[in-house]
């Protein structure tokens, strides 16, 4: 599957689950059942776990929920209240422990022990203790800020008013999920959708006597903030909260290797239409502090931890039609429309098929009676097609040569990594002249992480677009809002308010500006190391003047791939005359440089050869810690290359003509202070 292919398809998904989680969190209102919620959140964790250039504020590892309600007063988590990674195979917890075991450089003989925690599905709190008194309790909210719901958590008989346990710390935030046994869920009303979704209702009451008439639970499993703590492994810290009065799970075990944790996997699978309480799946954490404070965190999410989703759901129905889809950068995405089938308690009406290569490999038609699956709980797809029953006038799909929007040429492009043909057929148009990559461009200018403009979505995108309103992105800061009046649904009062929060954005910083840009390949984080390297809009634009394409492949993070694309966006007039009207109408803010004084302030570096009991990702993240930059080449702007085992002699010897320092991993310990 092709990049952009799978950005419109991750895009799309991002902000229908910011739909949901504002009808779900904000309203208490959801507008889709427990399920079929999370295989919109599982679709998307297994698209960030299988292409890492995938990054969104609103995905459900970093945007966790959504952003407190006005309902209750707002709280900052001392420490932010991470997602996880997700796995489906046992190929994936392979994987886990392979990236852990050379994050750290440690062999493979050495034993990584894990706890294994079954995940229930409920609402996560975090209770704040002060001299062994609860003095404060949160909502996850967005992972970075909760709600305060203390009086609510206080009702719940599950958790200590006041624990008087020598060894309980001065401070500390105990996390945990509230959740109702399925037991007594049958005993409720039919307010609630399902017991997640009662529990979730019950906590964001306003009057606490309402919320202590639910048969609330929690069941603790971790700690964020901590000031005296003397434990150190989580298996320990399990014992620990049971000691202190919290409920734990019954089924935590201390394991360790790949087949023991597939082994205890398989049992709790087994157990688990037999429980009390919903789980979807078991939560390994690498039991050592030591190590998990070492690993750290990336995208919000911990290196050291991982949730492992429960088996694959399979039906069958029939494939009533294919639909194409074409996405911003022009990707053609084809969708199965089936019969609809209840497939684990969901109804599902569309499937994917992925791309034109694997309809034909699997040879899926329009009326095959198919096997639709949700791998791992996920996006359904077609397993395969029962070419038994197959109608005797079935004809082969033919995947479309133009594109259903504009007529233009469809084509596959050769891709330079690979070094192959990709799969993705793509519509050739370029910029703005085909009318469904055009809307999807302008919904993607108008989204969360780029413009975030309130109420302009994609459907108000949709409709001012036929009324043909606006065309290009400059459009939408020259609307004329006494037609807009005069439409359906909308006011005087609606339309002050679509215009204030217009004249609100024309103020943006030059990141959020250039990823509204949509330039294929350059998602937020690469926008990030953009603005840095150009600081000022016009420096930016003017790389259409100047085409001094070959310095870009110096910043740490943009590849070849990033570089074409850039140049692509600059060789089209319309893109150009874009950026020169959006200039006339915005106020493009310079990036903000941080001046840190770390002890390796304005030095740059480069790492070749093996290093001995420390990755090259661990060092990175040192020496940028350190206010010190990496660079992918040797060239005047290296101050040190660090050499390790069998270092490339090419990089070494040019580092020396350059009369660059070439150290060895002890000497840029040294730097640090430290001993190898």
């Amino acid at each position: 599957m092709k990049k952009s292919e799978i950005q419109k398809k991750y895009n799309k998904k991002i902000k229908l689950i910011k739909k949901y989680n504002y009808y779900y969190y904000n309203k208490s209102n959801p507008i889709v059942d427990d399920q079929a919620y999370d295989i919109l959140k599982r679709e998307i964790l297994q698209l960030e776990i299988d292409y890492n250039f995938l990054k969104s504020r609103n995905s459900p590892l970093i945007a966790i929920g959504y952003k407190p309600s006005k309902n209750f007063e707002k709280f900052s988590h001392k420490v932010p209240m991470l997602s996880l990674g997700n796995a489906f195979s046992e190929k994936d917890l392979v994987n886990f422990e392979k990236k852990i075991r050379n994050y750290l450089s440690i062999k493979n003989n050495f034993e990584i022990y894990y706890s294994a925690e079954p995940k229930i599905d409920g609402i996560s709190a975090s209770l704040t203790f002060k001299k062994g008194e609860f003095y404060k309790g949160l909502s996850r909210g967005d992972g970075k800020e909760g709600e305060d719901i203390t009086e609510n958590l206080k009702t719940i008989k599950d958790i200590p008013k006041k624990i008087s346990n020598k060894d309980f710390p001065e401070e500390i935030d105990i996390r945990g999920e509230v959740f109702i046994k399925n037991s007594d869920f049958k005993s409720l009303n039919e307010k609630f959708a399902n017991p997640r979704n009662a529990a979730s209702g019950s906590l964001r009451q306003k009057n606490p006597e309402e919320t202590k008439k639910i048969p609330l639970k929690f069941i603790a499993y971790t700690f964020g903030y901590e000031k005296g703590l003397k434990v150190y492994n989580q298996s320990d810290f399990l014992k620990k909260l049971s000691e202190w009065g919290f409920k734990t799970n019954p089924l935590n075990k201390l394991t360790t290797e790949i087949k023991n944790l597939m082994e205890n996997y398989n049992e709790i699978e087994k157990k688990r239409a037999n429980l009390d309480f919903d789980i979807d799946g078991i939560v390994y954490k690498v039991n050592d502090f030591a190590m998990q404070r070492r690993l750290g965190n990336v995208a919000n999410a911990p290196r050291w931890a991982i949730a492992h989703k429960f088996s694959s759901n399979k039906a069958v129905s029939k494939i009533l039609d294919i639909e194409i889809q074409i996405g911003r950068t022009g990707a053609l995405t084809p969708v199965a429309k089936i019969k609809p089938i209840n497939i684990g308690g969901v109804i599902v009406s569309n499937a994917t098929l992925h791309n034109e290569d694997e309809i034909n490999r699997k040879d899926i038609r329009v009326g095959d009676t198919a096997v639709i699956e949700r791998a791992g709980d996920v996006i359904p797809h077609i397993l395969a097609v029962d070419k038994k029953k197959r109608l005797k006038n079935s004809k082969k799909y033919i995947f479309p040569k133009n594109c259903p929007s504009c007529g233009s040429e469809t084509i596959k492009e050769f891709n330079i990594i690979t070094k192959k043909v990709d799969a993705v057929r793509r519509c050739s148009s370029e910029g703005y002249y085909c009318d469904k990559i055009s809307i999807e461009k302008l919904k993607h200018f108008v989204s969360k992480e780029a413009f975030n403009i309130d109420g302009f979505g994609k459907k108000i995108v949709e409709n001012f677009w036929k009324l043909k309103l606006i065309k290009y992105p400059q459009d939408i800061f020259n609307l004329d809002f006494l037609k807009i009046e005069t439409l359906d649904g909308w006011g005087k009062l609606s339309v002050q308010n679509l215009k204030y929060s217009i004249d609100q954005k024309k103020n943006i910083s030059l990141e959020r500006f250039i990823y509204s840009l949509g330039i294929r390949h350059i998602g937020l984080e690469n926008a990030k190391l953009l603005s840095k390297h150009f600081v000022s809009f016009s420096e930016f634009k003017n790389l259409s003047k100047q085409f001094n394409y070959e310095d870009l492949i110096n910043i740490d993070g943009i590849g070849e791939t990033q570089v074409n694309s850039i140049k692509s966006f600059f060789s089209n007039e319309v893109n150009k005359r874009i950026l020169n009207e959006l200039e006339k109408v915005l106020l493009i803010k310079d990036a903000n440089l941080i001046s840190n004084d770390g002890l390796l302030k304005n030095k740059t570096f480069l790492v070749t050869g093996k290093l001995n009991g420390i990755s090259r990702a661990e060092i990175k993240s040192l020496i940028e810690e350190n206010s010190g930059k990496t660079i992918s080449s040797v060239s005047k702007k290296l101050n040190f290359l660090i050499i390790g085992e069998k270092p490339t002699k090419k990089k070494v010897d040019y580092a020396k003509q350059l009369e660059i320092k070439v150290i060895d991993q002890a000497k840029f310990l040294k730097m640090l202070n430290k001993t190898s």
